[in-house]
């Protein structure tokens, strides 16, 4: 984020602001490969002076504090993931063998009493393991925490949005908040096509005359929240009947082409279901 001319608390004294995304400051040929605070002050300057700068989207104090919430929930799965692997790859460096049983994702409560009745040949491994596992249940235990908490004030204080997001297929709790979270109120969003691009799943084009190509997904992205969607977008498919014939209508391509199509699917139900304020009924022909 770039700021211009003052933060929004100057406002009170009669000082316009505006916050802009600096890939939206326009920059000739030279510019884009010489960069010095003078250059880019008269970059901001005259894109002022000519009016081509639009703001980007400010959430108000309540919606940035709830979403720090939700982004200390995904540090702390990057956290529980790390954990989790280094006690494997400890096991795995002094010759320990996981029983076929324990060796899934899930880690139950006797996977977690069998890793503390390892016997070791000296006591120091043992320490080691026992401080690891220390780590792992105080993470596990903050993640369910601070997840139990998120859900809690968005039920309380956007039930009716939680709860349109959670009759749609493949939109679960955690996912319901980080939309209300991340995206905020998507009826501000005037578009599908305008929510797309805000999150990413807009496709990429470059033309060249008569040739034209497409590069993927646009790089500009919310990419946390893009990769939430693609990931209820699997959930979508296997619980949704509408959603399962259009990833199987599709079937034969890269799989990663048709997840991309079946997320922007979604990403479109989102946003229909949040407009018209209308749960969404499984089965129902779109």
């Amino acid at each position: 984020m770039l700021w211009i001319l003052c933060p929004p608390y100057f406002e009170r004294y009669g000082w316009h602001s505006l916050v802009v995304n600096p890939a939206d400051i326009h920059r000739k040929g030279k510019e884009k490969y010489t960069k010095t605070d003078k250059i880019d002050a008269q970059l901001i300057s005259r894109e002022l002076k000519d009016g081509r700068l639009d703001s980007i989207h400010i959430p108000d104090v309540e919606r940035e504090q709830l979403r720090s919430l939700f982004r200390r929930r995904n540090d702390l799965v990057k956290d529980y993931r790390r954990v989790k692997s280094t006690i494997k790859m400890q096991l795995l460096y002094f010759g320990i063998a996981i029983p076929d049983e324990f060796d899934n994702d899930h880690w139950s409560h006797k996977f977690r009493d069998w890793v503390d009745d390892v016997i070791f040949k000296y006591p120091s491994a043992r320490e080691t393991l026992n401080s690891r596992m220390r780590s792992f249940r105080f993470i596990d235990q903050e993640l369910r925490d601070v997840s139990t908490k998120m859900r809690a004030y968005c039920r309380k204080h956007y039930k009716k949005d939680y709860y349109l997001l959670k009759s749609i297929p493949g939109i679960g709790g955690i996912v319901a908040c980080g939309i209300i979270c991340e995206l905020g109120d998507l009826r501000r969003f005037n578009s599908i096509k305008h929510l797309a691009g805000y999150v990413g799943l807009a496709p990429g084009i470059h033309q060249s005359g008569d040739n034209q190509r497409s590069t993927g997904i646009t790089m500009r992205a919310h990419r946390l929240m893009r990769s939430y969607f693609i990931e209820a977008s699997w959930q979508a498919i296997r619980t949704d009947p509408i959603m399962q014939a259009y990833y199987r209508k599709h079937v034969g391509k890269n799989v990663k082409s048709i997840i991309i199509k079946v997320a922007r699917k979604l990403l479109s139900r989102t946003l229909a279901v949040i407009k018209t304020e209308t749960p969404y009924a499984i089965g129902v022909i779109e």
